[in-house]
């Protein structure tokens, strides 16, 4: 008689996988947020659409290989390929036309987006050097974040060996159906180590 296989074990595929930030969001911040800002309509609460990183290079016009490694590097910290960005009107003082490549930048979405603002909070961050936490000043007044990164080789995803020189960096958070009151909220709330103010 043939013995029977072993059955393996099911594993968690891509589709089922929720991100630990995402999980936290839906079931503890939700009801913070709805219940500190009196939100009866579920549809009304505040929720990050898409997070941008932007990576600026003035001489990335005389000096295309670090462009490529800058798009290489944003990549491997994004998780997804980065696209080049070129100035959009010519700039004459700068030297610069309409066209010229001036950095790159990659938009995530979904699981990625949470995987990224996981990465950033609990693992990038407290590799800054004197980090005294992030600014509490930068809203656009609609419900939208920006960070400015100085060095980009705070992430681990980075080979620091292989970096020619240090670049800084943006990242753009953005909600929907926000303020900024409620964002900085929804993000404090998430991890985010926003800077105490001075005097407290």
């Amino acid at each position: 008689m043939a013995k029977k296989k072993p059955e393996k074990k099911a594993q968690q595929s891509p589709e089922h996988y929720v991100p630990r930030l995402k999980k936290r969001y839906a079931e503890e911040i939700v009801p913070k947020l709805r219940k500190e800002f009196d939100i009866e309509n579920i549809s009304a609460v505040p929720q990050i659409e898409k997070i941008s990183l932007n990576i600026g290079l003035g001489e990335a016009s005389r000096n295309f290989k670090l462009l490529e490694a800058a798009q290489a590097e944003l990549g491997a910290i994004a998780g997804q390929a980065a696209t080049i960005t070129r100035a959009k009107k010519s700039i004459a003082a700068f030297k610069l036309r309409e066209g010229t490549p001036i950095g790159c930048r990659v938009t995530l979405r979904g699981q990625r987006m949470w995987d990224f603002l996981d990465r950033l909070i609990t693992t990038a961050l407290p590799r800054v050097r004197d980090f005294r936490g992030v600014s509490n000043k930068s809203f656009d007044g609609r419900g939208n974040y920006t960070l400015g990164v100085r060095e980009h080789m705070i992430f681990p995803e980075v080979d620091t060996n292989k970096v020619e020189a240090s670049k800084g960096m943006n990242v753009t958070i953005v909600t929907t159906r926000s303020n900024d009151e409620r964002t900085r909220f929804l993000l404090r709330e998430l991890g985010m180590p926003f800077a105490r103010p001075s005097g407290s």
